[in-house]
């Protein structure tokens, strides 16, 4: 059978050519080989086509294969004998290739000679199918054709350089060049090289690509340099082939250097390719960098290579609806996807080089960590931390590093990292796994910057991902909670919640993971249970009907298994469960006209819904105060923040009023009945009305029945009681939120409520004090509470109300606020075991839950008497709280294992409250816990300046009008309760992670609403009142300028005038705290706040002058910096100076040029400490040493000259302080005394042993200048440091000593590494210099050796567990000291001497004086040779010999001491 041909495919010629021969037909048959012979050339006297025919090649016509009858080498053998052997030898080569020439002219013979011969061979000779070269092939293998052919071909080839290939597939030109590839010997390389270039460079742009790609394969190795060169030349002329030459250029033999030169040429031109030639450009790169050029070229590549370019936005939104879709064909699918493409293909290139290249990827990593500005990070940085994560295990954790770094720094901010999920979503979502193992990681962080990075990744890989990595999402988050690490809850709920948020659908499809939460509740805080609520019951109740009925029906069954369970924490569950899940469903969707009525019976059958869910929690709350406080507090709380529908606030509203009504409002004239022991009174009323149809808060009444009547009442009567008063402040604050949401914030329908009395005792115990009994102090202590509370909730209510009459009323009750803090303080005095009514039920702990076994004395708790167990306690040492809640104890039985917090603050309360001569002090901070939380809206009050109160008579007609105004004592009630605020919100989380080994909720009680509020939310609110702050700072610094600086000072002014400094002191101190708390939030360094940073800077710049344009940050730091430090003139007392300094500290943190203000900043600390502060000042203040050390650190860190300041200190205070009297301080500084010595000492030896670590250590370059600077520097930090340790023989005591030893250390130390090596340097020049410079350390070295031996003797294991490092760095020295000498050609002048060991007083110490006979020669003989030494080195004229003989001396003194 006649064999047919086979297509050649245009890109693998070589390789289709040689597999077409493979797989044709085996050997013909002999039949077959007749029936061809009629298609053989005739000879026809040429000696071309005789001479193949002789060596074993016939030539056929047409299609038919040219034959091969033998083994082609063979053939090639027999065809080069006969050429060597013919008579006319060379001239027959040549008649041989005008033969070939002349043959070849028809195209078809061309083609023929050019592909495959056929095989002529019988099939039992055969040994197995061979590929089978070209004629053209076997006649280039025999060396004397080769030039020959090889021109002839070349001068073939142009006539088909612009013809299209043929039917058959076959382009002539590539066929021809193809006859060159793989040859096995070129005879002239260098001509074979010229023509290819040649041909090359006239070729069509098509050709020529396939021409350069074929280089490798023609070309020997010997060629490849000049080829490089060529190609470079071709490369700068033309772009379109960059391609293939750099593709060529990965398989050429080139040298480093040519290579570096070609990759900066591309690189110029990396921003102007085509995106379909970037991957070959980026491969070239990555493939020619070394490991010493690595950092350079990555660092370029990442500053040109610019994906997101090639990629337009449309185009990015295009990719993301149709991955919302499934796949759904876009308008632009094709260009779309061959761009994707292209992005991907790049993006494997670079991961394939990070997999396999160390070098590459840890360049990459340096590359990114050396950027510095914000502004010049790009979102490929953050994808190639990603990727380098993902991919590269040996640089896995440099990455993550890097990245933590960038995100404490504020270089990744949240929109880069958006522009980063929104460009390289289609790669990052190959690595989605990784990126969810970093989240997790950084997770697990205790920066809460790095956390909220973490939280980030998941919100944008579920937002730009598929539905599989949403779902892994989901489940990684889920994990999160279920952690039972609290940050870890906090975070993950946030991010399931803004998930909801972003794309509801997507969440809904994976409901069924988060319904796995419900299994985690017990562990769970009440604020994560809240948000755990909100999630899933906006799954559940989406807006769209007939969705997720499942999770409705779970949630409905584990509310309904939670209120009914008699275990408080379980009933808590279930009470916040139901009022979240109610407000959700309650929530106001107005119905619109055009939407569907199955949505508007949806909603009503919801309505209804909501209103049995409500009525089921108040059923099984209505027995137990706890629950029922709960209850109403959390209702509150869900009024404030949704918008419920107007049908349930209707219903919701009439319920509530019409309740408190019913059990906590009687008329005025309604006499209280009952056996009291104490006169009832209308109490507190605010309108001094004749008439009697005025209304009563009946408190007593009510908290009596319940304190006394309890033990009395059957358990028939006990479910039929009315509403206990412990419930008095969290239903008025349901009942004011329901009527403000339905008047728009007016409260006029409850204003009685606010002027209104209460039926009460006198709560003003006076003298009576001394005559109660424990049970009536008791409960006059409850009252007082209750009363308290009441107000607090009142104030809250009606504090944004703007007419005068109310702001007047607000003010009273303020009043009446600090009147009942001050009676509260005379009853704790007295009550020391007495828990407090309850005031917040909802908080971060359950164990504050006060029972009956806590009313047990201190005594007993001390002895052990605690647990789970309850104890029967005598009523007249319980408080009215256990009494009461006998019954609810025993309804909710909440198991618990030693002491719960309030005994701890109980205990903590009576410990602190001890005074001296037994009388006792009480400090309401302590129970904050007991108190109902002030809004943060309350201190809208601080705006109120005078207000006039109208005093009405009967008619309405105004009877007579009183100014009221903020006073100092309401004014510090208001600013302790808002630091408070502030330092539990605006403090570092490292400050919250203290209470992980304590109770991890005690930090956050009596701030549950609070937590509620965003921190920006806050933030907002401070700034806001800096106006008014500001006002009163500038008021109290008036009153204090106005007594005068000789009249600051309380000890002889009248106990009231006395009282009224303090008050205004304290009220100065709570401002500058205030402010510094604010401005000392690291939320300010997040991008998003930077606008709450410029507002509360602008309300202190404009304090000294107003400007209408807007300042930049800069400007406004320094008018802020200027504005606050005017106030350090009167400062009352010690700390507000400190809290001062560290306001103004902060203000310069935040600016860029710190340095042209720290100078100040000493002044005003050196000024705090040269200033006689009031008698006492230390004893009132149990921080005082805390804050004493915080200020000499900020003196001494911001002076100029610290060692100026610290021989200032030493030099002059304490010689002062030595010679004064005993209880005397020095005149200089009069902070230091005796007692303070300690605190002046150690931060004077620890910013001495900082100041020398900083200073750079000289260098043989460094100029003469130089050197003698640094040589002065050091000599002022040895006299420093002498004065110092000598120090040590006046004051003996363990904490001096133990400074000695340990920054005595770091001293000498930091001298080897700093000085030494300047020294090297200057000891020929200033031979006197370092001389005196050694000989003044090696006094103070050798003092060290005394304190070694002095601890040694007294064996206190405090000190002598430094005694080893400190010897080892004194040998240091030693050797040290002999290589300088040795360096100086000064060796003679070395000599080793032995100190005796001698105590702190320099008497030596007698346990070695009999095992060291010569000691006292060795030690007279030292004292000379300092001086001979020094006489020789001065004779010499070379080195100092008593330097190093005298620091010799000092070090070698520890060899026999042991």
């Amino acid at each position: 059978m006649v064999s047919k041909r086979r297509r050649l495919d245009s890109e693998n010629r070589e390789t289709v050519t040689e597999d077409a021969s493979k797989i044709m037909k085996q050997p013909l048959s002999k039949l077959a080989r007749k029936s061809y012979d009629s298609h053989e050339v005739e000879e026809n006297g040429s000696i071309f086509v005789r001479l193949l025919k002789t060596s074993g090649l016939t030539l056929k016509t047409g299609e038919n294969q040219n034959q091969l009858g033998v083994d082609q080498i063979i053939f090639q053998r027999k065809l080069f004998q006969a050429l060597r052997k013919h008579p006319s030898y060379p001239k027959i080569i040549e008649e041989f290739v005008n033969g070939l020439e002349s043959y070849i002219e028809d195209c078809d013979c061309l083609r023929n000679c050019l592909l495959s011969c056929e095989r002529l061979q019988d099939e039992e000779a055969s040994t197995g199918t061979f590929y089978s070269k070209s004629l053209i092939k076997l006649l280039l293998g025999i060396d004397i054709l080769q030039p020959a052919i090889i021109k002839m071909l070349f001068e073939k080839v142009p006539q088909f350089l612009f013809e299209n290939e043929s039917n058959d597939g076959i382009n002539m030109s590539r066929l021809i060049i193809n006859q060159l590839k793989w040859l096995d010997r070129i005879v002239d390389s260098k001509d074979l090289t010229a023509q290819m270039m040649q041909l090359i460079s006239v070729a069509p742009l098509n050709l020529q690509h396939d021409f350069i790609t074929s280089l490798p394969e023609i070309l020997v190795d010997s060629q490849h340099a000049n080829v490089g060169k060529e190609l470079s030349k071709l490369l700068a002329q033309n772009t379109s082939l960059t391609v293939p030459i750099l593709d060529v250029f990965s398989s050429l033999r080139l040298d480093s250097n040519f290579l570096s030169e070609i990759r900066q040429l591309v690189m110029g031109k990396l921003s102007s390719v085509q995106l379909e030639d970037l991957p070959v450009i980026v491969k070239f790169i990555l493939h020619s960098v070394t490991d010493t050029t690595s950092l350079e070229v990555i660092s370029e590549l990442r500053e040109k290579l610019n994906v997101q370019h090639f990629i337009l936005p449309s185009r990015v939104q295009a990719s993301q609806s149709k991955l919302k879709s499934k796949g759904l064909a876009s308008s632009s699918g094709n260009q779309e996807n061959s761009d994707k493409d292209c992005v991907l293909l790049v993006f494997d290139v670079i991961k394939s080089a990070i997999r396999y290249e160390k070098a590459i990827s840890e360049a990459w990593i340096k590359a990114i960590e050396r950027i510095e500005s914000v502004t010049e990070h790009k979102a490929l940085d953050v994808a190639m931390l990603l990727i380098i994560y993902s991919t590269s295990t040996q640089t896995k954790k440099g990455s993550e590093k890097v990245l933590r770094n960038k995100i404490q720094s504020g270089c990744i901010q949240e929109q880069l990292l958006e522009g980063t999920f929104s460009t390289h979503y289609m790669v990052l979502k190959d690595i989605c796994p990784s990126i969810l193992l970093l989240a997790q990681t950084l997770f697990h962080s205790q920066d809460q910057r790095i956390i909220l990075f973490g939280s980030l990744l998941y919100k944008y890989a579920f937002k730009f991902f598929d539905t599989y990595c949403q779902q892994e999402v989901v489940g990684a988050l889920v994990t999160h909670v279920c952690s039972g690490n609290e940050a870890e809850v906090d975070t993950a709920l946030d991010v399931l919640l803004e998930l909801i948020a972003l794309n509801p659908s997507a969440m809904r499809l994976n409901a069924v993971f988060v319904k796995g939460i419900l299994d985690y509740l017990e562990t769970m805080s009440p604020q994560q249970i809240r948000k755990i609520f909100c999630i899933l019951s906006t799954l559940a109740f989406s807006q769209q009907p007939g969705t997720s009925n499942h999770i409705q029906d779970e949630m409905h069954l584990v509310i309904r298994k939670q209120l009914s369970s008699t275990v408080f924490k379980y009933k808590l569950i279930g009470i916040i469960g139901a009022v979240t899940m109610a407000g959700i469903m309650a929530e106001d969707r107005s119905v619109p006209s055009n939407s569907t009525q199955r949505r508007a019976d949806l909603s009503s059958e919801w309505c209804t819904q909501v209103t049995s869910l409500l009525q089921l929690v108040h059923s099984c709350t209505e027995h137990s105060p706890w629950a029922s406080s709960l209850y109403y507090d959390e209702f509150a709380n869900l009024i404030q923040e949704r918008k419920l529908a107007p049908k349930t606030l209707e219903w919701v509203g009439q319920t509530i009023f019409n309740d408190f009504q019913d059990a906590f409002v009687v008329d005025f004239c309604a006499i209280p009945e009952g056996d009291f022991p104490f006169p009832v009174k209308a109490l507190y009323g605010l309108e001094e009305s004749s008439t009697q149809d005025g209304i009563v808060i009946n408190l007593l009444p009510l908290f009596f029945q319940e304190f006394a009547g309890v033990s009395q009442m059957t358990s028939q009567e006990s479910s039929q009681k009315s509403m206990s008063s412990l419930c008095l402040a969290s239903h008025f604050r349901l009942l004011r939120l329901c009527v403000a949401r339905q008047h728009n914030g007016n409260l006029d329908e409850i204003d009685g409520l606010l002027d209104c009395p209460l039926f009460l005792p006198d709560l003003e115990p006076g003298e009576k004090l001394e005559s109660m009994s424990a049970k009536e102090r008791s409960l006059m202590c409850s009252l007082t509470f209750l009363t308290f509370n009441w107000f607090r909730e009142v104030v809250n209510a009606f504090c944004q109300q703007t007419s005068p009459e109310m702001k007047g009323k607000v003010l009273s009750r303020l009043k009446d606020l600090v009147e009942l803090q001050e009676i509260l303080e005379k009853y704790l005095a007295v009550i020391p075991d007495y828990v407090p009514p309850f005031a917040n039920v909802d908080m971060d702990t359950l164990d504050m839950i006060p029972k009956s076994s806590s009313a047990v004395s201190t005594k007993n708790r001390n002895k052990g008497k605690m647990g789970g167990r309850k104890q029967k306690a005598d009523i007249s040492k319980a408080s009215s709280t256990e009494t009461l809640l006998t019954e609810d104890t025993s309804e909710c039985d909440t198991v618990t294992s030693g002491r719960s917090p309030v005994e701890k603050v109980l205990e903590y309360v009576t410990k602190e409250s001890a005074g001296k001569e037994g009388k006792t002090f009480v400090s309401l901070q302590n129970y904050h816990a007991f108190f109902r939380e002030l809004d943060i809206e309350v201190f809208s009050i601080l705006h109120s300046g005078l207000v006039t109160k109208f005093i009405l008579d009967t008619e309405m007609h105004t009877e007579a009008t009183e100014v009221v105004q903020l006073g100092p004592a309401e004014l510090l009630f208001l600013l302790e309760d808002l630091s408070q605020k502030l330092e539990n919100v605006l403090t570092p989380s490292f400050a919250k992670r203290l209470c992980f080994l304590k109770n991890k909720g005690n930090r956050n009680i009596g701030f549950s609403h609070l937590h509620q509020r965003s921190v920006q939310d806050i933030v907002h609110c401070v700034v806001q009142l800096l106006t008014p702050m500001c006002n009163h700072l500038e008021n109290i610094h008036n009153y204090f300028q106005s007594l005068g600086a000789e009249h600051l000072s309380v000890d002889d002014k009248p106990r009231v005038k006395a009282q009224e400094q303090h008050t205004m002191s304290s009220c100065y101190q709570k401002l500058l705290q205030i402010f510094y708390t604010l401005f000392a939030w690291k939320g300010f360094t997040h991008h998003s706040n930077l606008h709450l940073l410029h507002s509360a800077l602008e309300v202190l710049t404009s304090r000294l002058k107003q400007t209408e344009q807007e300042q930049p940050l800069e400007e406004l730091i320094s008018q802020s910096f200027n504005y606050l430090q005017n106030f350090h003139h009167c400062i009352p007392n010690f700390q507000c100076g400190l809290y001062l300094l560290r306001l103004l500290m902060t203000l310069l943190e935040k600016s860029a040029a710190p340095t042209q203000k720290k100078e100040k900043l000493a002044t005003l600390a050196k000024q705090l400490l040269c200033r006689a502060w009031p008698h006492g000042e230390k004893e009132k203040n149990t921080n005082f040493n805390d804050h004493l050390h915080d200020l000499l650190c900020i003196y001494l860190e911001h002076t100029d000259n610290v060692l100026k300041a610290i021989e200032e200190i030493a030099g002059v205070g304490v010689p002062e302080l030595v010679n004064a009297p005993k209880d005397a301080s020095s005149s200089t500084f009069p902070m230091l005394t005796r007692h303070t010595f300690v605190i002046f000492f150690r931060v004077m030896m620890a910013e001495l042993e900082k100041t020398v670590k900083s200073l750079q250590a000289g260098t043989a370059t460094d100029s003469q200048q130089v050197h003698e600077e640094k040589l002065l520097y050091w000599n002022m930090a040895v006299r420093d440091f002498s004065i110092l340790i000598n120090l040590m023989k006046v004051f003996d005591s363990y904490p001096v000593l133990h400074v000695c030893l340990k920054y005595g250390r770091h001293f000498v130390e930091a001298f080897l590494k700093q000085c030494m090596p300047l020294l090297d340097f200057c000891f020929r020049k200033h031979r006197e210099d370092v001389l005196s410079l050694l000989e003044t350390l090696q006094r103070n070295t050798r003092l060290l050796h005394h304190l070694c031996g002095h601890s040694k003797i007294h064996q206190d294991t405090r000190l002598t567990k430094h005694v080893p490092l400190l010897k080892k760095s004194l040998e240091l020295l030693v050797c040290r000291v002999k290589a300088m000498l040795v360096l100086n050609n000064c060796r003679e002048a070395f000599w080793l001497g032995t100190l005796k060991n001698r105590d702190l007083q320099g008497e030596e110490i007698v346990s070695q004086h009999l095992s060291s006979p010569e000691s006292t020669s060795e030690d007279s003989e030292s004292g000379m040779t300092s001086h001979v030494s020094r006489d020789r080195a001065t004779q010499d004229g070379e080195d100092e010999a008593s330097d190093g003989q005298k620091d010799q001396d000092n070090d070698e003194s520890d060899d026999s001491s042991d």
